[in-house]
């Protein structure tokens, strides 16, 4: 058994307000014996003090890379870009596991440095579901955000800055205020609705009053027959859920957008999966990650409505405090596990696998 500690790392994305651990699961893990240190984070939506007061040991921001090198260091989304080598063991979502723009050049920092890689995305249960996501979180903020850009769109306008919002309550108040009052009459359409993620969109329409005969709910079965599909072109919102694990028919494309002219009525693409450069990216109609500051990203159509999307790789940042909470006490029991690291499942599987990809960066760089 290794030492029962833990690094928790601030994150540097802008406008990154979650947190891979909370005071309450880190008082869960101390009250087991762990040793937990936090840096500082004033963008952090916990308060620092709010983890001393549970017992945690608070250090300076992003001073992990001087922790010991047998500190697990754990975090939320990627390392800020470095060549430098990666001696820790981090626990993180690394985003390079399929193929991402930049992924051999991430994965060999740590092949370079001896250390080690447990991405959050691929830690499963002995079925193969992942243990912790933040996908319910992450449909009901981009159905949110799909519901904002339309009534912008709708005003002659484009969406501006986005904030968090402190709970649930506040962003269905606010969506539900964009649009007049209500979303009765807007025609949304989920693909992977059966999932946690089309399952929080879902969620988002229902609350802000879209009739329950225009939110249109496709999952495996209707997209067997293989896009691309027209039925998205008849819909004000488009919310994209799937999982991509390996190469699909498009859903949408630029040349079914210019086919349809001015009888399209889709006007905001909300691409939640986010495969911006997946090579098996199935909505080819864009290719950059949207932010916070500037939530859409037109679409090049030449006649109809304009089209907007929505491609934000962390919306549950927008539910900051219940997304973490959420993530983070899903997390937990795998979390007590890792001290036993070398033989509990769900980390050996996710070592094997890091492993793999390793050996696959290795190859790719020496072909290069």
């Amino acid at each position: 058994m290794t030492s029962k500690v833990f690094w928790l790392r601030c994150e540097t994305k802008e406008f990154e307000h979650r947190s891979a651990l909370t005071p309450s699961t880190a008082e869960q893990l101390i009250n087991d014996g762990f040793t937990i240190y936090v840096e500082r984070d004033q963008q952090r939506i916990f308060d620092d003090e709010e983890f001393e007061k549970v017992g945690c040991k608070l250090v300076p921001n992003s001073s992990w890379p001087s922790a010991p090198l047998d500190i697990p260091i754990i975090g939320l989304k990627e390392l800020p870009p470095s060549n430098d080598p990666l001696p820790h063991t981090h626990i993180q979502f690394a985003h390079c596991y399929k193929g991402q723009a930049g992924w051999s050049s991430v994965l060999s920092r740590f092949q370079r440095g001896g250390g080690t890689l447990y991405d959050l995305e691929f830690l499963t249960d002995a079925t193969g579901r992942r243990v912790a996501a933040f996908g319910f979180h992450a449909g009901f903020a981009g159905a949110a955000v799909g519901a904002l850009a339309l009534a912008s769109q709708e005003q002659g306008e484009k969406l501006g800055l986005l904030k968090p919002y402190p709970n649930e309550t506040a962003m269905v108040e606010h969506v539900r205020a964009a649009l007049g009052g209500s979303g009765k009459g807007v025609r949304a359409l989920v693909i992977g609705a059966l999932g946690r993620c089309g399952r929080g969109a879902v969620d988002l329409f229902r609350k802000i009053g879209l009739d329950e005969d225009d939110i249109l709910k496709w999952d495996m079965a209707e997209t067997a027959k293989g896009g691309p599909f027209e039925e998205l072109l008849g819909v004000d919102i488009f919310v994209n859920c799937i999982y991509l694990s390996s190469e699909i028919p498009h859903f949408l494309t630029k040349q079914q957008l210019e086919a349809a002219g001015v009888q399209r009525k889709l006007s905001v693409v909300v691409d939640v999966s986010c495969d911006t450069t997946n090579p098996f990216n199935p909505l080819p109609i864009y290719d950059v990650n949207t932010t916070f500051a500037e939530p859409t990203v037109p679409a090049d159509v030449s006649q109809g409505l304009p089209l907007s999307v929505v491609s934000i790789d962390h919306l549950p940042t927008l539910l900051p405090r219940e997304a973490s909470e959420q993530f983070s006490s899903d997390l937990l029991p795998s979390l007590k596990e890792f001290p036993q690291r070398e033989t509990a499942r769900v980390w050996t599987d996710a070592k094997k696998l890091f492993d793999s990809k390793v050996a696959e960066a290795v190859a790719d760089l020496a072909g290069a």
